[in-house]
């Protein structure tokens, strides 16, 4: 099968999206597909080959795609683009992905997860992984899915929404009981979210925030044990408890091996039950399919506190959905195998 893998693009995910997609590709090309990987938003600009015969490249192009956890300078991408294109679709991009039999999205954040590509994709007939616009555009905007969760009788943690500016800060502040959590809408990887604990940190908080986007969600801060629980087509996987050091769950630890992860999660079958069944509810109240992982804190009386779900989860050496399929019986390749089946057959394509 020819398999387009597509990573990085402009979001503050793009190195990790390129994590994602270069052990995404470099499987698929170990159980025999033809598969390549171009960055989404540079393209063609900066690589040897002709889109249509990328497929048949010796490394699958995986020589070209830079290997990095730091948080990219979107800026300088920006600039470092030839064609200064404001297209997001880098030069050659739609001619790879129109070439191949499916294209493996393997991007994060905006301009990936947020159904922009999706919609594309849909409206040129070319077959994508993972959830379709709509759902992945609601999922991504964490206003939206708390909304959508409150509707289903989800239990989350209660809530506030603001569109700032640095001179509604005060305003803001005047409105927020700490201790707290602020989070970008549409922030991943534990961009853009501050814990603040004491009322006279909370403007530091919000204007650091304003570096990923104006538009927040506050919510209450919940104690309790981080977890997280993913889906798998229609059933659910074993939990991962995540334990993070003294600096908490952020970017860097995410990525950089610090953070202890246990998997499957020491919870009980009542707990895995209520992750599992409640991760399935939210998946199918937002139209979700293929795969998805939801983030829970568990707290000592047993009430689970759902806080978001991701469409595209993480596809590196350290990511949480792998770890999940590992504990079923289900290697990383075949994992890789399973989400494209299963979007070909959401897709319709035989």
């Amino acid at each position: 099968m020819k398999i387009a893998v597509l990573a990085g693009g402009l979001s503050t995910e793009r190195n990790i999206s390129f994590l994602s997609g270069s052990n995404v590709c470099k499987a698929l090309r170990e159980r025999g597909h033809r598969a390549a990987i171009v960055d989404l938003y540079m393209g063609f600009e900066r690589v040897d080959a002709v889109p249509e015969e990328a497929f048949d490249a010796p490394d699958g192009l995986l020589g070209t795609i830079p290997v990095t956890r730091e948080e990219p300078d979107l800026e300088a991408i920006r600039k470092g683009r030839a064609d200064q294109s404001p297209s997001i679709f880098g030069p050659g991009v739609l001619e790879f992905c129109r070439a191949a039999d499916v294209v493996f999205l393997a991007l994060h954040g905006q301009c990936g997860e947020d159904g922009r590509v999706q919609a594309a994709f849909d409206l040129l007939g070319i077959p994508y992984t993972g959830a379709g616009y709509v759902s992945s555009a609601m999922a991504m905007d964490k206003a939206i899915t708390k909304v959508v969760m409150e509707s289903a009788g989800i239990l989350t943690p209660r809530w506030q929404e603001f569109t700032y500016g640095r001179e509604d800060i005060p305003a803001v502040c005047a409105q927020v009981t700490c201790p707290c959590v602020v989070k970008v809408v549409t922030g991943g990887s534990s961009l853009g979210v501050q814990v603040v604990d004491a009322q006279e940190d909370l403007a530091e908080a919000l204007e650091r925030c304003l570096e990923y986007g104006s538009h927040v969600v506050v919510e209450e801060k919940i104690t309790g044990r981080e977890l997280t629980c993913g889906v798998l087509g229609e059933r659910y996987l074993p939990a991962v408890e995540i334990l993070p050091d003294d600096a908490g769950y952020d970017y860097n630890n995410k990525y950089n091996g610090q953070t202890k992860e246990l998997c499957p999660a020491p919870i009980t079958e009542a707990e895995q039950k209520l992750l599992g069944e409640t991760t399935l509810k939210l998946y199918h109240a937002l139209g979700l399919s293929v795969y998805s992982r939801a983030d829970f804190l568990l707290t000592e009386d047993g009430r689970a506190y759902c806080l978001e779900i991701n469409t595209l989860p993480g596809m590196t050496p350290t990511s949480l959905i792998p770890q999940e399929a590992a504990a079923v019986g289900i290697s990383y390749g075949e994992l890789c195998e399973e989400i494209i089946a299963l979007s070909l057959r959401e897709r319709g394509v035989k």
